[in-house]
């Protein structure tokens, strides 16, 4: 069951303006699109690389090279290599606990 409210307002405008802090932000958040997206970008051409997969996961070397009537979305379908993909983000995440007490220690002085 859904709920109305009815809210009253004084009359008076929203008095906020564009700070550099919100400018700083607003960039840092974009920036974190623009990682993910780099990242991405490049897990995904690594994985799709034949040299790669030859030495790494030759099952799907070998069925890629197989059949070249089917798309290469089908061709990928292995769940090992899902999991290597997976690997990097999750590294990633638990690495990034670790950034701020590594730098603040070891970082320029």
């Amino acid at each position: 069951m859904a709920v109305g409210l009815d809210i009253q307002s004084d009359g008076r405008e929203y008095a906020g303006k564009i700070t550099g802090f919100l400018v700083l932000s607003c960039m840092i958040a974009a920036t974190g699109g623009i990682i993910y997206g780099y990242d991405l970008g490049i897990s995904g051409g690594l994985t799709s690389m034949e040299s790669f997969l030859k030495e790494f996961f030759p099952q799907v070397y070998d069925k890629m090279k197989e059949d070249t009537k089917i798309s290469n979305y089908c061709k990928f379908d292995s769940q090992l290599l899902t999991l290597f993909t997976s690997s990097l983000y999750i590294a990633g995440l638990i690495a990034s606990f670790f950034a701020s007490p590594v730098t603040r220690t070891f970082g320029r002085k």
